[in-house]
């Protein structure tokens, strides 16, 4: 304690560095901290399996604009072409794209009676056939994927019936660790709907979107309803890019009156989609490291300047045989009472500023580990910015203290 009374008698005397400093490690710790626990979330969000092989699928459209062309059996030839074509492992029709930011969603109930029934949660709506479980490469952990043949082309299609293979995620929420396979639900109508197969991960279109894990394949071919046909493919990474081309040549030959259009895969809608979080991701990281650049600048900038100031009070100590590890210790003496108030309010502020974004922005509360963490970084980014000065003023003569006498 008595070493600290004059470490804080020399502060008080020149107020305005040590206080600005505080206020800037306090706004640091606060900021750094809160920085840091929404760029974690952000990496968890982007991170996130879609259960997708996301580099081999690929997605592309038709717009068909013959007058008198037989949409529905252009979509059969088209898929038939498609299917033989080398390199391709699975070709299916589709009305959405996973991870992609446009698609269908929809509520299933689990009676014909809406007046009691039981609204399932909402989720991403696929239609498409037998194939689309293999064309994204999903894994069916129970039941099984559609019949060929069982196929219908329209909703109001009650040549087959109606069946669905729910993500895993999408039948857990409703009937908990219960099998769905063999449930019957319903579409706004008495029509049952009968659960056949569960996949072990689907995703929907919207990365946003707080259920994006809920999804549902109905076995129905939605394309020849209007010009728009879309289909995913699935092939070996290497073989995509000259598929692109061989597809639209096989395409273009049996039928030239279209537009062939898209291209992407999966891996390519997943990064243009989490495109908005990986830049807030990287500018809060920027953010961090500018907050920890000028935190050490200011420290070293305020030691050098009282460095300047103490010269022959310094040359002095050491003139009374205080060592160079005693002034080194003064400093880092400085430094430790400044960090150490400032954290104590930082973190407390760091609270408070985590807790108004959990409001605004729906974000969970922040973790205690990031503040902690955020101050033990700042102890050893302004014990190195203290040590650099004050190695220059331990090095200080005694002599010095007496250079005017």
């Amino acid at each position: 304690m008595t070493a600290i009374k004059p470490i804080l008698s020399a502060m008080f005397r020149s107020r305005s560095a040590p206080l600005l400093l505080l206020a800037q490690i306090i706004l640091s710790i606060a900021i750094v901290a809160n920085a840091a626990f929404i760029i974690q979330q952000r990496m968890e969000l982007m991170a996130r399996p879609s259960g997708i092989t996301e580099t081999e699928s690929f997605e592309f459209s038709v717009f068909n604009f013959g007058e008198d062309m037989d949409l529905l059996a252009r979509d059969e030839r088209d898929l038939q072409i498609l299917r033989n074509l080398p390199g391709i492992k699975a070709a299916a029709p589709t009305n959405m794209v996973p991870l992609s930011g446009s698609g269908w969603s929809d509520r299933f109930v689990d009676g014909p009676d809406p007046e009691n029934a039981k609204s399932l949660p909402i989720f991403a709506f696929y239609l498409s056939d037998e194939e689309l479980v293999n064309a994204l490469g999903l894994k069916l952990v129970e039941g099984r994927t559609f019949h060929k043949g069982q196929i219908l082309r329209a909703f109001d299609d009650k040549s087959v019936q109606r069946e669905v293979i729910l993500s895993q995620t999408m039948a857990k929420a409703f009937w908990g660790e219960e099998s769905p396979i063999g449930k019957v639900v319903y579409q706004g109508d008495d029509e049952p709907i009968t659960v056949v197969g569960v996949v072990e991960r689907l995703q929907g279109a919207w990365v946003d979107d707080m259920h994006l894990e809920n999804s549902v394949i109905m076995n129905i071919d939605f394309n020849g309803r209007s010009n728009n046909a879309s289909y995913i493919i699935r092939a070996e990474v290497a073989d995509i890019p000259q598929l692109q081309e061989t597809i639209k040549a096989a395409l273009l030959k049996d039928e030239p009156r279209r537009v062939i259009r898209g291209f992407s895969t999966i891996a390519e809608n997943r990064e243009q989609n989490y495109a908005n979080h990986a830049m807030m991701a990287f500018v809060l990281g920027c953010m961090i490291v500018l907050l920890l650049v000028i935190t050490a600048l200011g420290q070293s900038g305020m030691v050098m300047f009282n460095i300047e100031r103490r010269t022959k009070q310094i040359g002095t100590r050491r003139a009374l045989g205080a060592s160079k590890g005693a002034i080194l210790s003064w400093f880092l003496t400085e430094n430790y009472l400044i960090l150490g108030t400032g954290a104590l309010v930082g973190v407390l502020l760091a609270f408070e500023l985590g807790r108004r974004l959990m409001n605004f922005f729906s974000l969970p509360a922040l973790d205690w580990r990031y503040p902690a963490m955020t101050v033990a970084l700042l102890f050893v980014v302004t014990t190195v910015a203290v040590i650099l000065p004050a190695r220059k003023a331990a090095n200080i003569s005694p002599a010095t203290a007496t250079r005017s006498v």
